[in-house]
């Protein structure tokens, strides 16, 4: 294959999978792992990948990827993590839901939930649990965020200051090693850090390609969540950090 037809392909990996690995692509593409080395230096050179040890991840920077590519990254471990963490979710509770394709996947596992208040500022969320009859829905107001369905502004924020929910299931769009929460909207972190007041428990929700990305925007630490439920383990200092904090760590493997 040439490198022309490659580039698309690593690309498409890339944005499924969110990190590429040399020897990997070396195998799939049956070149040497120099000829990918090549590649992924040139698709950085071109602003397309960022080059990382072993490989290369999306690019950073102060825009998130579009919505439905975030869909499609990392499908799988997104429903193990979401079936992890509804489990812990019981009958007859009050659960806040953001926007995100994490959230989303946490509110699938909630469809056969029994006499469940769900709040949510996704109207993604309040269309998949409308399936369930069992699920009073309310939707925060706010301004529609066209892109992925998101409602933010002052409005959202006003109206989850009405509500004292028993459990969060936030995501976000970076970690960093320091175990900060990281957002790309200005207005969606403000209204994040309401629901993380508002909750008397907090769940994040995030897969391991959070911890390759960097946003500019502080939404909170793991030390003001409850569990943190992701895909693989996290660096030894980080789980010294949350054992400290006492944030439950939980990989769903």
């Amino acid at each position: 294959m040439s490198q022309t037809f490659r580039h698309p392909d690593i690309l498409e990996i890339a944005r499924r999978e969110g990190k590429v690995v040399v020897e990997d692509l070396a195998e799939r593409f049956g070149v040497t792992v120099q000829t990918i080395r090549r590649d992924l230096t040139e698709l950085a050179d071109a602003g397309k990948l960022e080059r990382v040890h072993g490989g290369a991840v999306l690019p950073s920077g102060v825009s998130n990827i579009g919505y439905e590519d975030r869909r499609g990254l990392n499908e799988d471990a997104k429903q193990r993590i979401a079936q992890v963490c509804a489990a812990e979710i019981p009958d007859n509770a009050s659960v806040f839901l953001n926007i995100g394709t994490s959230t989303e996947a946490v509110a699938r596992e909630l469809r056969h939930h029994h006499n469940l208040m769900a709040i949510t500022n996704n109207m993604n969320v309040a269309n998949i649990l409308a399936g369930n009859s069992d699920c009073e829905i309310i939707v925060a107001g706010g301004v529609l965020r066209r892109s992925d369905g998101g409602l933010v502004g002052n409005l959202t924020t006003a109206t989850i200051e009405q509500f004292k929910f028993d459990f969060a299931v936030i995501g976000c769009s970076a970690l960093d090693g320091d175990g900060d929460l990281l957002d790309f909207d200005f207005q969606e972190v403000k209204v994040s850090q309401t629901i993380i007041r508002q909750a008397r428990k907090t769940f994040l929700v995030a897969d391991h390609s959070k911890f390759q990305r960097h946003a500019p925007a502080l939404i909170a630490s793991l030390r003001d969540i409850d569990a943190f439920y992701t895909d693989i383990a996290i660096s030894p200092k980080l789980v010294a950090k949350c054992r400290e904090w006492d944030t439950k760590v939980v990989v769903c493997a």
